[in-house]
Order: structure tokens, then C-alpha cells, then sequence
């Protein structure tokens, strides 16, 4: 590893450390300057994986809710960005599981059951250049609508990959789903939604 590396790595060390310290303080100043920083990506995150705006910003405030309640339990070992949206991801399918439980398959499913059902459909690369070529040609509104027409298991991968630009390593910590999982998740959900795009069903 090399000096810059070396320097990132602690940079990032200390910022996660220094929340996790405020956290457990439950600083008031920390959680106003957290909010303000994730706002708007937790918002659009929660959005799209409840499909409902107003049910979105109830569930946005529950979940900082519970950041204070609970932020003892983060350890500063990783971004809190991971766990920030696995929090509010439970909450979401907490709620949403008693309204309609039926709707929730494609979430709540295990990473062994996915993958031996869509082990095919696996890429051998998750065709960033194709969603790079779609976003720069198609307006963010029309790509948002065609995101609410796929299935939500699918539209989150493809969100928190291509819209908070996490790692797949860190979808899959929020999901609690495995790698491969979440590749295939992505892939078809990239599959399915340019497919939206060009009227056609794939």
C-alpha cells in the first residue's frame, strides 16, 4: 500500500471513528451535520424502494430517529453510509411487510434461493458503459419513471449502485445479500430497465 493510500485509509478511519463517537454523545450538532450531508440521497434511496414519496419522508424521519435511538450500535469500522442505509432499508421492510407481504418476495429472499434461480443470468461484467450511455441520453425523470415500473429488489441495486455510487461489496452489506446476488441483481435490473427505456420488455 502506498503513502495516499495508506493517508486515505486513516483519513477515512478517523472521520468513521469520530462519528461513531459522537454517536454514542448523541451530538446534536453531528446528527445536524449528518442529516444535512445524506438528505437527499437517503430520500431518493427510500423512494424508490417504497415507491411512495410521502410514505418515503415518513419513513426518512423514522429513520433518523432510530440513528439517534440506536447510534450506540455503530462501530466506526465502516462507512456509515452502509449502515445508515441498512437502517432505514429495515425500517421499510418492517412497514411494509405488514401492509402487503406478498409484494416484499424479491427482498426478504435468501441469497441461496436467488442465485440458484438467476445463477444464468450472472454478466460477466454488469454493463456500466451501457448505463452510462442510456444516463447521458435519457432525462433523469424519464429514467426515474421507468425505475418505478421494475421490480424492487432490482430498481434498489441499480439505485444505490449508479445513483449513491456504492461498491457492490457495500450494496451487499446493506442487502444482506451475497456478491453474486447483487450482480445479478444489477444485471438484470439494468436489463429490465433500458428495456423500459427502448419500450420493449426484455
Amino acid at each position: 500500500m502506498n503513502a495516499a493510500a495508506i493517508y486515505f485509509v486513516n483519513v477515512m478511519e478517523s472521520e468513521t471513528s469520530v462519528i461513531a463517537r459522537g454517536l454514542r454523545r448523541r451530538d446534536p450538532d453531528l446528527l445536524d451535520r449528518l442529516i444535512e450531508q445524506y438528505q437527499h440521497r437517503l430520500l431518493r434511496y427510500l423512494i424508490h424502494l417504497s415507491g411512495n414519496r410521502e410514505l418515503a419522508e415518513d419513513l426518512f424521519q423514522e429513520t433518523w430517529i432510530r440513528v439517534l435511538e440506536r447510534g450506540h450500535q455503530y462501530d466506526g469500522k465502516h462507512e456509515f453510509s452502509t449502515w445508515l442505509y441498512a437502517v432505514a432499508r429495515n425500517l421499510t421492510i418492517d412497514y411494509l411487510r405488514k401492509k402487503s407481504p406478498v409484494s416484499l418476495d424479491g427482498l426478504m429472499e435468501t441469497g441461496d434461493e436467488h442465485e440458484a434461480r438467476s445463477a444464468q443470468l450472472e454478466p460477466a461484467d454488469t454493463r456500466p458503459m451501457a448505463w452510462e450511455v442510456v444516463y447521458r441520453h435519457e432525462q433523469a425523470d424519464r429514467i426515474n419513471a421507468a425505475l418505478v415500473n421494475i421490480p424492487v429488489e432490482y430498481r434498489e441495486t441499480v439505485v444505490l449502485r449508479f445513483q449513491d455510487g456504492m461498491a457492490l461489496e457495500e450494496i451487499a452489506t446493506v442487502t444482506r445479500a451475497k456478491l453474486g446476488t447483487v450482480k445479478s441483481r444489477l444485471y438484470r435490473g439494468l436489463n429490465l430497465l433500458m428495456g423500459r427505456l427502448e419500450g420493449t420488455q426484455v
